[in-house]
């Protein structure tokens, strides 16, 4: 189990892995590389975690205006508390609160403790049209400041709601980045990808963000971002999210001394069944140093909302050296990633 400063010793050293290509220039006289170095004084990582300070979830979100971010509500469920961090800074600014929710189309905004920001400017996302170019930024897997291009490759009807559908890569720790134009606006927030396809993304249009900010109000606890029973947001026919929605946590030794049998619990935060979880196990050593890694598959069927504890064996000289005699919680950090899940039927 790792807590919300270990993680943030681990994404140190991977800060900034920026994937540009040289374009030539749009018709504002913008390239890439401008758009880039703009919206990354914007960007910030989301980092959430429960009241004991285990991780909850990693995402992205971007400055709307002077103090207050936008990202996906998804990224928040079930944090107690959080910060943000500009893409690139080492300063962490606590959150302060939810200054507006929109459940139907996984939006929130935050206040944060930071005295300066500088907003992302709005494009017209009804005036989006099918295969405009647009760049996507986010946190994907930590990697702070990941730009990626793309362009809309279709805008779809979800019900009474739209989503944009966009060829730019969104993977886990991407929800909440801002999806934009070639004149570098906003127009869309990342949200969703299938589970099964050939990089097939979505994003919210930004003109639902808009709204959301005509009726912020005042800030309100983390803990107000619980979903009711039986909500049903604009994902719920898309069938999949990234990774992020299933997390690992409670870590145990078995009795056997130094015999490296161990647990730990999947819980499924979303609100469809998964299965066929893929988890990497990363120990390390008192020194903080990773000793060991196991890869650990759970092919059975994990309920909406619910978890599955799984048991899996190391070498023993592992156990040796992250607990103490007789221990079953580990004395040094065990760190989970998940890679990969299926959308149950």
């Amino acid at each position: 189990m790792y807590h919300l400063k270990l993680l943030t010793d681990r994404l140190a050293p991977i800060c900034c892995a920026v994937f540009l290509t040289v374009l030539p220039h749009n018709a504002d006289g913008q390239t890439a590389q401008q758009i880039a170095r703009k919206v990354f004084g914007s960007t910030v990582l989301l980092v959430m975690a429960d009241a004991s300070g285990q991780l909850v979830s990693l995402g992205s979100g971007f400055f709307v205006r002077e103090g207050e971010i936008a990202s996906n509500l998804h990224v928040i469920e079930g944090a107690s508390r959080g910060y943000a961090k500009l893409v690139g800074e080492k300063t962490k600014y606590d959150i302060a609160g939810i200054t507006g929710i929109d459940r139907d189309r996984d939006l929130v905004l935050l206040r944060v403790s930071t005295p300066r920001s500088l907003p992302l400017s709005f494009g017209n996302s009804d005036a989006v049209q099918v295969g405009e170019p647009v760049y996507a930024v986010g946190n994907p897997q930590g990697l702070e400041g990941t730009f990626s291009q793309g362009i809309v490759s279709s805008i779809r009807e979800v019900g009474s709601e739209r989503l944009l559908q966009i060829t730019a890569p969104i993977s886990p720790g991407s929800s909440g980045g801002p999806v934009l134009d070639s004149r570098g606006q906003v127009i869309g927030v990342s949200v969703a990808t299938f589970r099964g396809g050939q990089n097939l993304n979505f994003a919210i249009p930004s003109n639902y963000l808009k709204a959301l900010l005509a009726k912020a109000g005042p800030p309100k606890p983390l803990s107000s971002a619980k979903s009711p029973e039986k909500q049903r947001s604009i994902l719920a026919d898309l069938g999949g999210r990234s990774t992020e929605g299933v997390v690992g946590s409670h870590f145990a030794w078995s009795g056997c001394r130094n015999c490296g049998i161990y647990s730990f619990s999947l819980r499924n935060q979303l609100r469809d069944n998964v299965r066929d979880v893929h988890c990497l196990v990363v120990f390390y050593d008192s020194q903080g140093n990773p000793i060991d890694v196991d890869v650990v598959r759970y092919y059975g069927l994990i309920p909406a909302g619910l978890s599955k504890r799984v048991e899996s064996k190391v070498h023993g000289s592992v156990q040796e050296l992250t607990a103490d005699y007789r221990s079953k919680p580990p004395t040094t950090r065990v760190e989970f990633r998940i890679l990969d899940f299926r959308m149950a039927e």
